[in-house]
């Protein structure tokens, strides 16, 4: 004899249908309201309305004068004029109950595909008690967090060593980190920013002791990946009394630590102006038409695993690849341990490669992966790189490279903004997952 047994969980198998039930009804919804001929309409005036406000906005930032005005006004016009469309016609409430309802879709999507995501979070292990902490403090850094949340004392309190980086003069903070190795400190650790972070992090490595992120920077990016609370530095003190380590990749530059990403071409180079700190908006707008264009910008050349990409106008490459939550590619990394670089290359030349840019899977304008190795090269003896927030100039070529699971990070055992990876849409699956197929088991008589 034989039973039929379901190889799909029946919380997977509904939340699947759930998700085909609101697509369908979106679909359907138009098409009862406004017709076939009205539904193509509307969709066909929603992507054209799209495309023309990212055009607009593609020549807005790469003109200047009249041009960037009439590219602003365009952007502006084109949303109100479809809204306005769609008003008239007496569609609106379509266009948002579809909206609505392609939204549910993807959430009871994502849940169906969760249930069956087998990728865990990252592994934590166990961390011996310290004697001796050692962490540098950036009074200034976070618009003074170090002050505000009192770090210095309550890290003294818990038997830290704690060296502020209150001079006028720059500070060596390897330096300072490498006399604390040599006097016997067990950890290291940092509150300041990400670039700072980099530095001490690599030290800790190279000496092979657990490395301590407080999250007293202005963004943290490294700290919110690492599932910190940015919003209370004193928690990440916790580690010092209940911590766990993790084991962390660390991205190398030429020889000099990352911890989040290195930037090249456009940004990199508008942050090298001396008139970045004080404006950014306005450098932003007056470099970007020459840049965009090529003027006053060196052609760079990048090879990604030995692969090449000619030309391209910005270049990123993570320590770890980023979720694709958005355009850019530009989301969290909810893994530090993957051993792989992120990467991520822009080339936009026309409004017409603007636009392309919304169709990531086709558009050749963007190249998104991930690597063991990015070179990037130029007709130039250096570039400026952004590395962690710090704007440097390199020689050419520059070489990345990760190196996995080189640093260990003792972090709070509770952490408020540990985030599992979420799966992948994958349209496929979803149709096994609403209609799962079943097979027969043999039943013992």
């Amino acid at each position: 004899m034989s039973a039929v047994v379901d190889e799909v969980p029946g919380a997977a198998r509904w939340w699947a249908r759930a998700a085909a039930l609101c697509v369908l009804l979106a679909i359907v919804l138009p098409i009862a309201e406004a017709g076939l001929g009205g539904a193509v309409l509307l969709v066909l005036v929603g992507i054209a309305g799209v495309a023309i406000t990212v055009a607009s906005i593609y020549w807005f930032l790469s003109r200047r004068g009249a041009l960037r005005a009439a590219a602003l006004a365009l952007a502006v016009v084109v949303p109100i004029a479809v809204l306005a469309l769609y008003i008239r016609e007496r569609n609106l409430w379509v266009v948002v109950v579809a909206g609505v309802l392609v939204a549910l879709a993807l959430v009871c999507a994502r849940a169906a595909l969760r249930i069956h995501h087998d990728e865990t979070g990252q592994p934590e292990y166990p961390a011996a008690p310290v004697e001796k902490p050692f962490l540098v403090m950036n009074p200034r850094s976070g618009g003074g967090k170090v002050v505000k949340f009192d770090l210095q004392r309550k890290a003294e309190a818990l038997g830290a060593t704690v060296a502020l980086l209150e001079g006028p003069e720059p500070v060596d903070v390897e330096a300072l980190a490498l006399e604390a190795v040599a006097r016997g400190a067990d950890l290291l650790g940092v509150a300041g920013g990400d670039g700072t972070q980099a530095l001490v992090a690599g030290i800790a490595a190279a000496h092979d002791i657990p490395f301590m992120v407080i999250s007293a920077g202005t963004r943290n990016h490294f700290a919110l990946d690492l599932g910190l609370d940015r919003d209370d530095p004193a928690a990440c003190l916790d580690a010092l009394r209940d911590g766990v380590e993790l084991r962390v990749d660390l991205g190398d530059i030429d020889g000099r630590t990352f911890v989040n990403n290195a930037s090249f071409g456009v940004y990199a180079d508008i942050v090298q102006s001396p008139n970045y700190r004080d404006d950014k908006t306005g450098t932003v707008l007056e470099m970007l038409p020459d840049l965009l264009a090529g003027g006053g910008r060196v052609r760079l050349r990048a090879r990604i695993d030995g692969e090449p990409v000619d030309g391209p106008q910005a270049i990123l490459v993570s320590n770890g690849p980023y979720t694709t939550d958005d355009l850019a590619g530009m989301g969290r990394r909810t893994r530090l341990d993957r051993g792989r670089l992120g990467v991520v290359a822009i080339s936009v030349s026309s409004a017409r490669q603007a636009v392309g840019l919304l169709n990531r899977a086709r558009s050749r304008g963007l190249v998104q992966r991930t690597a063991a190795e990015v070179v990037v090269d130029a007709d130039a003896p250096d570039i400026p790189v952004g590395v962690d927030g710090e704007s440097l100039r390199m020689p050419t070529p520059v070489r990345c490279t990760i190196n996995p699971g080189a640093l260990r990070v003792r972090v709070p055992r509770n952490r408020p903004g540990v985030r599992l990876p979420a799966p992948a849409l994958d349209w496929v699956r979803l149709r096994e997952l609403a209609l799962p197929r079943r097979r027969t088991s043999p039943v013992a008589r």
